[in-house]
């Protein structure tokens, strides 16, 4: 501990995910009606703002729950409750110390240190829990993508989009066998999860409409959120934020809808993202020096 020195190269990661960050949201803001988009945010509803909050801490237990499966089928028994607090340090690592060890990272270290599993039995559970949900989150995308007004817009990606429905879940469970198989037992109930999981957080988005007043084309809104859940998986910038306010931009433009709520939408799913991730550093486990009891 005491011999650790200082390290420059390590601020490259964040200091960049901060300035493509900053990038992305001066470019939606400065085509954006600034003080009309902050009365939405500041109008909001706060009830239907603790609706949201309370579906995506739920999508959130749903996730955890899925991740808590794969790591018992490589045999690490955690207890719900480690494995809940685990889970929130983690997102709490994800959004607040970008470009350092990072969530994912965090969890594979601490875990491979107290159960002398080789890391990468943990990195490929944690790896296929982020690959079970980007397949849910491109079922669901393009499930909401089908009745928008994309779908009027551009009706010739209609066929592409059935065959790319109807292929996804067969292509995930043949990566499953082919690469996973030490998985393959949790794979139906963990599919199940990983919908859950995107289910939920898209009613936490639909409750944020809601609060700001945003009664018509929601589906076309809806599906904006999860493909723009997709842009915010690379960790290009600080939790998210930014690649998500750009692609409710871009998107919304296309199909000649406000790009007020939308930005007002994804500014206030990251207030909710930060604030319960705060969770994290307010449970108190000493993680790195204590196996819990399964």
């Amino acid at each position: 501990m005491g011999n650790s020195k200082f390290n420059p190269k390590k601020l490259i990661k964040p200091l960049l995910q901060l300035f493509v960050t900053g990038i992305a949201l001066y470019f939606v803001l400065r085509k954006t009606d600034v003080a009309k988009l902050f009365d939405s945010i500041r109008g909001a509803n706060p009830w239907y703002l603790l609706l949201s909050l309370i579906f995506f801490n739920i999508s959130k237990l749903f996730n955890a729950l899925r991740l808590n499966r794969f790591f018992k089928a490589i045999g690490i028994e955690l207890s719900m409750m480690y494995n809940l607090k685990l889970y929130y340090l983690g997102m709490f690592y994800n959004l607040f110390l970008p470009g350092g060890v990072g969530g994912d990272g965090y969890k594979i270290y601490v875990l491979q240190k107290n159960y002398g599993m080789k890391m990468i039995n943990v990195f490929h559970a944690v790896l296929w829990d982020r690959i079970g949900g980007i397949f849910a989150l491109a079922v669901l995308s393009i499930l909401l993508l089908l009745p928008s007004s994309f779908a009027r817009e551009f009706p010739q990606m209609v066929p592409y989009l059935w065959v790319l429905l109807a292929a996804l879940y067969p292509l995930s469970l043949l990566l499953n066998k082919l690469f996973y198989k030490q998985f393959l037992g949790v794979f139906a109930v963990t599919a199940v999860e990983s919908m859950l999981v995107q289910v939920s957080q898209t009613i936490s988005a639909f409750f944020i409409l809601q609060a700001i007043s945003l009664h018509t084309n929601h589906i076309d809104y809806l599906a904006i959120f999860l493909v723009s859940s997709v842009a915010t998986i690379l960790p290009i910038t600080i939790g998210g934020a930014g690649a998500r306010e750009i692609t409710f931009f871009y998107l919304l433009n296309v199909v000649k809808l406000d790009t007020n709520p939308g930005v007002a939408l994804s500014l206030i799913f990251f207030g909710i993202s930060a604030i319960s991730s705060l969770a994290g550093v307010l449970t108190k486990i000493r993680h790195e020096t204590s196996v819990p009891a399964s």
